[in-house]
């Protein structure tokens, strides 16, 4: 009997130790690094989280620096066939009206998309 409260009193006490030892490195890991200058920041950042993107679909509506379209699945961004409205320079906005039929690449970065080049098709 006392060999078996002496193994799981040295079993609880391992285990106890392991989980300290975990969440002292998590907290490590956890630690933030030396700050960078700002201007390093915002390029890394963008370039952590910005990827391309192509789709196809119809505008729906066009607006100053805006065009929504009606567009198939886009799955490099993970996303369904749905409607959205996209960022867009006003040259890309110019270029396009209410119910032409495109594909557009995209800049895909915090959700949402900016077309970065449309064609008609």
């Amino acid at each position: 009997m006392n060999r078996l409260v002496l193994t799981l009193a040295a079993l609880g006490a391992a285990t106890s130790l392991a989980a300290c030892s975990k969440k002292e490195a998590a907290t490590k890991e956890a630690a933030a690094p030396p700050a960078a200058p700002a201007s390093d920041m915002a390029a890394m950042a963008m370039a952590a989280e910005a990827k391309m993107a192509k789709g196809t679909g119809t505008v729906t509506a066009v607006g100053a620096d805006s065009v929504t379209v009606d567009h198939a699945a886009i799955p490099e961004a993970n996303w369904p066939a749905m409607t959205m409205a996209f960022k867009a320079s006003p040259e890309i906005a110019k270029s396009v009206m209410a119910g032409d039929k495109v594909a557009f690449d995209l800049k895909v970065q915090g959700g949402g998309g900016e077309i970065i080049a449309i064609r008609k098709q």
